[in-house]
C-alpha cells in the first residue's frame, strides 16, 4: 500500500522558471511549463496536482512527500485512485523535448509523443542489461493475436542504463520527427525518433517507429497529437518542461547553377574576367563535379525560398579551403577555414544565394556541406552531404576490462582541470575519478568508462571524457582537516596540511585500487571499490596518528538533506549520500561560503557509501 504525506516548508511557493537562450541552432520557439497550475492539460484526474518540491522514501515503495508550493507536477496514485493518463491541450508535431523527472522507489510511468509512441519511466536502478520496457526504452508495439510470450515486437531498448536511483532528478531530451501523410491522408512516412538522451548519455538515435507502441490512445496515426504523461503506473514527478515546436516549412534553394574554375584562388576572384571549366545546373549544393582533388574555386548561385519570417543560422564546411556566402549582395560571413557559421535576419519570399567554395590543399578531399535553421524549422541540410568535415574523428574508447585504470587531465565543471587524475573503471561499470593532488575523490559515474580522443588523437591535450552518467562532486579539496572549531572554514588548498601523495596499491582486482598519502601528521589508506548491485561506490578511509580536531568532509554542495538513519540527500537531489552503521561517526551539517558542508569527526577507520 503507498502512502504520501504533504511536508510544510519554508521554500513552498516558490514558483520554479526557466528561461531558455535558443542556441544557434535551435532558433524555434519554446513552450516552456512552468507547473503553476494545471491549465496546460486537458481534464487532469484528481492524483495530478502542483508541489514546491518531493522526497522519495527508499524504504518504501511507490512513496513520495511532498512539500507544498508550486513549480514542480506530481502525480501521486492511490488505492481507491490508481490515477490516469495527463494530456495537454496543444499538439505537436515535429518537436524537440526536454524535462526533468523523478520517480518513487519501483514507480512506472512513460512519455507518449502524440499519445502514440511511448519513452519509457520507471525504476531501473541498478539494471545491468536493460530491455525495451527499461527507463528510456522506446516500449513495444503489441498484437494480442500472437501467442504468450511474442505479443509485443519493434520495441527498443537503450543503449546503456543511465537511470539514476529513485528520488533523484533525471533529465530527459528527445528529438522526434512525426510521421508524413499525402494529400489523402496515407501515411508515406514513418514517424522518428531522432534521439533521445538519458542524464547526459545519448541512448537512442535514428530509430523508425513503423507504427504506435503498446497502449497508445488510438489505433490510427496522425500528424499532430498531445504530449500525454502516463499516470496510472506510480508515483512520479516532473519539472522544467520545455516543448520545442518544429511546425514551420523549411527553406529550399531553388533555380541553382554553379561555375567552376580551375587553379590556385586564396581569395575569391573577379569571376567576369575568368572562363569557367565546367557549369550547370544543381538540385543541391555539391563539389562532386570537381573531383576527388586538385585546387579551384567553384561558384554557385540561386534563389533561396523562406517562407517564415525570422532569425536564420547557417552553418559551412569546405575542407581543404574556405569559403564566402552572401544573401542579396549581402556578406554573412567568410570562414578564413574550413567552417563557417552566420545568422542573419530574413524576411519571408525569395532571396538572391550567391557562394564561392575556395580550395587550395589539393590533396584533400572535394565536399561541401551547408545547413540552415530557423523559427520553428530544424537543420536543414542544403549540400548533397551532410557537415562531415566537421564530426570529428571516431572516438577512442577505453575498455575497463582491458585497461581498468587511466591516468589523465580531467576538465571538469567551474573551468577546473585536475592535472593528476587517476580514472578507475570496473566491469560494474561504476567508475570515478581521484585527484592525486588532494587526496580527493572528484567525480562519479555509472556506463561506458571514459573516451581518450582528446588525450590520444593527433597531439592530444593529455585529457580524457567520463562516458556515463557523471555526478561532479565539487572542486578538488582536501578530504582531512584540522579545524579549531565548527566555525573554522575548510581550508582551500594543501598549504599548512603537509600533505605528500605515496601514490597507490592495485589489490587483487585490477580495479581495486588503494590510495595512499599523508597529511596534517596523518597516514591515510583511501579505499575506493563499486557496489556490487551497480547502485553507487563504497569509500573506506583508514587513518593512523593523531586525530585530535581532525574531521573528515564527506559532501559539499549547495543543499544538504538529512534524510535520517545515517541517510543524506546531497545537492539538488543529485545523490545520496549514507552512512556506515557506526553510531559514533557523529555527522554535522554545517553553512559555510554560501554552501553547505557535511563533517564528521575523523576515525581510525571511516566507511560511507555515495548512491547515484
Amino acid at each position: 500500500m503507498a502512502h504520501f504525506r504533504s511536508i510544510r516548508s519554508m521554500i513552498g511557493g516558490i514558483v520554479l522558471f526557466l528561461f531558455l537562450v535558443p542556441s544557434a541552432f535551435n532558433a524555434a520557439a519554446q513552450d516552456t511549463v512552468s507547473f503553476t497550475d494545471l491549465e496546460a492539460f486537458e481534464k487532469p484526474g484528481k492524483t495530478w496536482q502542483v508541489a514546491g518540491d518531493v522526497i522519495a522514501d527508499l524504504s518504501e515503495k511507490g512513496r513520495l512527500d511532498i512539500i507544498d508550493g508550486f513549480g514542480v507536477l506530481v502525480n501521486l496514485p492511490t488505492d481507491k485512485d490508481n490515477g490516469r493518463d495527463l494530456f495537454t491541450r496543444a499538439t505537436y508535431g515535429d518537436l524537440d523535448l526536454e524535462v526533468e523527472y523523478l520517480v518513487a522507489s519501483g514507480a512506472n510511468s512513460g512519455i507518449y509523443l502524440q499519445g502514440m509512441y511511448e519513452i519509457q519511466i520507471l525504476d531501473s536502478w541498478g539494471v545491468t542489461t536493460p530491455r525495451a520496457a527499461d527507463n528510456g526504452g522506446i516500449y513495444e508495439r503489441w498484437d494480442e493475436r500472437q501467442p504468450e510470450g511474442q505479443k509485443g515486437y519493434q520495441g527498443y531498448a537503450p543503449r546503456q542504463n543511465a537511470s539514476k536511483a529513485p528520488g533523484l532528478w533525471q533529465t530527459l531530451s528527445v528529438s522526434f520527427r512525426a510521421p508524413r501523410f499525402d494529400a489523402a491522408g496515407k501515411k508515406i512516412e514513418n514517424a522518428r525518433i531522432l534521439f533521445v538522451r538519458l542524464n547526459g548519455v545519448t541512448i537512442h538515435e535514428d530509430v523508425e517507429l513503423f507504427g504506435p507502441t503498446r497502449g497508445a490512445m488510438a489505433a490510427e496515426e496522425v500528424s499532430r497529437g498531445p504530449l500525454r504523461i502516463q499516470g496510472d503506473h506510480g508515483a512520479v514527478a516532473f519539472r522544467n518542461l520545455r516543448i520545442t515546436a518544429f511546425d514551420n516549412p523549411a527553406p529550399e534553394l531553388r533555380d541553382l547553377s554553379y561555375a567552376m574554375y580551375r587553379g590556385k584562388f586564396d581569395a575569391a576572384p573577379d569571376f567576369t574576367a575568368l572562363q569557367a571549366t565546367k557549369s550547370g545546373s544543381l538540385k543541391a549544393l555539391t563539389a562532386s563535379m570537381a573531383g576527388d582533388a586538385g585546387q579551384f574555386v567553384i561558384r554557385y548561385r540561386g534563389q533561396l525560398d523562406v517562407q517564415t519570417a525570422g532569425n536564420y543560422s547557417f552553418q559551412f564546411n569546405f575542407p581543404g579551403g574556405s569559403g564566402n556566402v552572401s544573401i542579396n549582395g549581402k556578406e554573412v560571413g567568410t570562414s578564413g577555414g574550413a567552417n563557417l557559421s552566420a545568422e542573419m535576419y530574413l524576411e519571408a519570399g525569395r532571396h538572391a544565394f550567391d557562394l564561392a567554395y575556395l580550395k587550395v590543399q589539393d590533396w584533400v578531399a572535394a565536399h561541401l556541406g551547408a545547413e540552415i535553421a530557423g523559427p520553428g524549422i530544424r537543420p536543414v541540410t542544403l549540400s548533397d552531404q551532410s557537415l562531415l568535415g566537421t564530426r570529428g574523428p571516431d572516438p577512442i574508447l577505453v575498455d575497463p576490462n582491458e585497461r581498468p585504470v587511466l591516468r589523465s587531465f580531467m576538465d571538469i565543471p567551474g573551468s577546473y582541470r585536475v592535472t593528476h587524475a587517476v580514472s578507475v573503471g570496473s566491469p560494474q561499470q561504476v567508475n570515478y575519478t581521484y585527484d592525486m593532488d588532494h587526496g580527493s575523490l572528484v567525480q562519479v559515474w555509472t556506463g561506458g568508462f571514459l573516451n581518450a580522443t582528446p588525450m590520444w588523437h593527433s597531439r592530444g591535450d593529455g585529457s580524457s571524457r567520463p562516458m556515463g552518467v557523471v555526478v561532479h562532486l565539487g572542486t578538488p579539496a582536501l578530504s582531512l582537516a584540522r579545524l579549531g572549531s565548527l566555525a573554522e572554514a575548510w581550508p582551500s588548498d594543501t598549504l599548512g596540511s603537509k600533505f605528500r601523495t605515496n601514490g597507490y596499491r592495485v589489490g587483487t582486482e585490477a580495479h581495486d585500487l588503494q590510495f595512499l598519502y599523508e597529511a596534517f601528521g596523518l597516514q591515510v589508506e583511501d579505499s575506493l571499490e563499486p557496489l556490487e548491485d551497480r547502485k553507487g561506490i563504497r569509500r573506506i578511509l583508514h587513518l593512523t596518528g593523531s586525530l585530535e580536531n581532525t574531521y573528515l568532509r564527506l559532501a559539499v554542495a549547495d543543499q544538504i538533506t538529512d534524510l535520517g538513519k545515517g541517510l543524506f540527500l546531497v545537492g539538488d537531489k543529485a545523490y545520496y549520500l549514507k552512512l556506515g552503521g557506526d553510531s559514533a561517526l557523529l555527522p554535522a551539517i554545517r553553512s559555510s561560503e554560501g554552501q553547505q558542508e557535511l563533517l564528521i569527526p575523523a576515525k581510525e577507520n571511516i566507511a560511507y557509501s555515495l548512491w547515484f
